[in-house]
């Protein structure tokens, strides 16, 4: 048997759709499964063993490959069945001219006649979408096509390469000085709403430095460089650094989250990679509704102020930026401070085992 399965464009997502890809590769443990995904997706599964080939979706760039560029590979390879993550039109376009026999996913978007197995998403008495967790509703894709109800574990891996350059990262800086080590992710490529003022994440990086002995890394992605490097240097601190000046990849972002301490971020991608992981993580939300994200994670905590205009799910806030302007740095680093009394710092935990 041959499948497709099409992956989300979103980073998180990816990450949130990995116990139902991995329920896949298990159920159907002796076919050929393709992963059909955007480039930059490729980044967040490797190490993994869960796909046989991958099929890329790129207008431009190295692995340019048009609608119809797609849909022939998928065609000579004689799909039996496609599973559609992405809830994008495309991706049923793709699947239904490729010639996927059998191609599974939500009824969203006008897309339903392309699909012969249409899933109905969660919706209200109104019939608008309900904020419900994301990871379920992958889920329940999985089990659409047979699989034992997945699991909510999450799931990544990391490669030699990107722990040797992690490892040049704790070096040059001198994290690896430190007994405890957090991770701040000031950015989201959602938009502009969803950023916590980064003069709240230089406050924030102070007072782990000063209150707690931390290190601290400002993480980023290549158009976060600028960022991530003005938290660092106006937190004047000799233990705050930025990942800034390294070649970033996704690959290095995993392997600096897999060895921290803790993670504070935004409502982005990064955030699931500690989930992954296992390590505790605080989140910062504005604009968003939690629930379209909530992995079930023990160790982490959501912070999000209640204002009348949220969650608006906005990617620009038209008003004065209030849900994340209103989270103080303060309230941020209690929450840490509650968070890492539970799961301290493996130093720190190794530390006390021994005195």
């Amino acid at each position: 048997m041959k499948i497709a399965v099409f992956l989300p464009n979103w980073i998180g997502d990816a990450v949130m759709a990995i116990p139902a890809v991995r329920a896949l590769r298990s159920h159907f443990a002796d076919s050929q499964i393709f992963g059909v995904l955007k480039p930059y997706i490729a980044g967040v599964l490797e190490g993994s063993a869960w796909f046989d080939a991958l099929v890329f979706l790129d207008k431009s760039g190295p692995w340019s490959q048009s609608l119809l560029g797609a849909a022939a590979r998928l065609r000579s390879a004689r799909v039996d069945l496609a599973v559609l993550f992405s809830n994008s039109f495309r991706s049923a376009l793709i699947a239904r001219l490729g010639g996927c026999r059998r191609r599974v996913g939500y009824a969203r978007h006008a897309r339903g006649w392309l699909l012969t197995d249409r899933v109905e998403p969660f919706r209200g008495e109104s019939g608008r979408l309900l904020p419900s967790p994301i990871i379920d509703a992958y889920n329940l894709l999985a089990q659409t096509v047979g699989c034992p109800r997945p699991s909510y574990r999450l799931e990544l891996f990391t490669t030699p390469p990107d722990e040797q350059l992690a490892e040049r990262v704790w070096q040059e800086t001198g994290l690896e000085r430190f007994d405890e080590i957090v991770c701040l992710n000031p950015g989201a490529a959602f938009g502009a709403a969803k950023f916590w003022p980064r003069e709240y994440f230089v406050a924030l990086a102070q007072q782990f430095s000063d209150q707690r002995g931390s290190g601290v890394l400002v993480l980023c992605g290549p158009g976060e460089r600028d960022l991530a490097r003005q938290i660092a240097v106006e937190a004047k601190r000799p233990g705050v650094h930025a990942l800034s000046d390294f070649p970033l990849s996704i690959g290095l972002t995993k392997a600096c989250i897999r060895r921290c301490d803790l993670l504070v971020t935004t409502d982005s991608g990064p955030r699931h990679f500690a989930t992954a992981f296992d390590r505790p993580t605080i989140t910062l939300f504005g604009p968003t509704h939690i629930a379209w994200t909530e992995t079930y994670h023990a160790k982490a905590i959501h912070l999000q102020k209640k204002v009348e205009c949220g969650p608006c799910q906005r990617r620009v806030c038209p008003l004065d930026h209030r849900c994340m302007i209103q989270l103080t740095p303060a309230e941020v680093f209690v929450a840490a401070t509650e968070l890492l009394l539970r799961y301290p710092g493996r130093r720190i935990a190794a530390r006390v085992l021994s005195a």
